[in-house]
């Protein structure tokens, strides 16, 4: 798939989730506002949410088509998912490891170019969603309106799945390989880091 094609899917996948979200801001005014900015912020200041979502961009494009496109689209929707588990109060253990593990695991899968079937890969990517998703729910504030929340962090998460798609283009020629399973070694290891400090 060219870099035009990628741009025009992933534009068409924002879009879809802002039209979504609209609706939810129309009818909730101010609250809805503030859940959306609320939503869209949360995993882009967490650093931990950061590496994991730029991960599954520099794989998907590691990867090749399709993983290109349809890791970064299950892992938003089935991270929605788990937030709505989150927001319910439905319990998942080790949500904080889950979090540190996605980093390490994905990370390590760019560092050593994993190539599994696809549906192991997105399968990967999909349990990790959920403990992501759960983590977004469970923290979300209870004043805010929970659909403009939940279209904020995903729409927040979109665009760094599109930053590491962005990157990861750079598997088009040798040196940017390298740089690419380079960040790939670096994520895991922040992964590392956090994972640590989770246990």
């Amino acid at each position: 798939m060219h870099s035009r094609q990628i741009a025009a899917a992933a534009a068409s996948f924002t879009l879809i989730t802002l039209i979504s979200a609209a609706p939810a801001l129309a009818h909730a005014g101010d609250v809805a506002a503030g859940g959306f900015i609320t939503g869209f912020l949360h995993p882009i200041f967490g650093w931990d949410h950061v590496i994991a979502m730029v991960a599954v961009g520099l794989w998907g494009a590691f990867l090749g088509q399709p993983a290109i496109w349809l890791l970064p689209v299950t892992f938003p929707l089935v991270m929605a998912f788990g937030g709505m588990l989150g927001a319910t109060g439905v319990p998942l253990p080790g949500i904080e490891i889950g979090i540190a593990a996605s980093g390490v695991v994905i990370g390590l899968a760019v560092l050593f170019a994993a190539r599994p079937p696809l549906t192991v890969a997105a399968i990967v990517v999909a349990v990790f969603a959920i403990f992501h998703g759960h983590a977004h729910g469970a923290e979300m504030p209870g004043a805010v309106h929970p659909l403009a929340y939940a279209g904020g962090f995903v729409i927040g998460t979109g665009l760094l799945h599109l930053a590491g798609i962005a990157f990861g283009m750079l598997t088009r020629t040798k040196l940017g390989t390298l740089a690419v399973r380079g960040a790939g070694g670096v994520i895991a290891a922040f992964g590392a880091v956090f994972l640590v400090g989770a246990l």
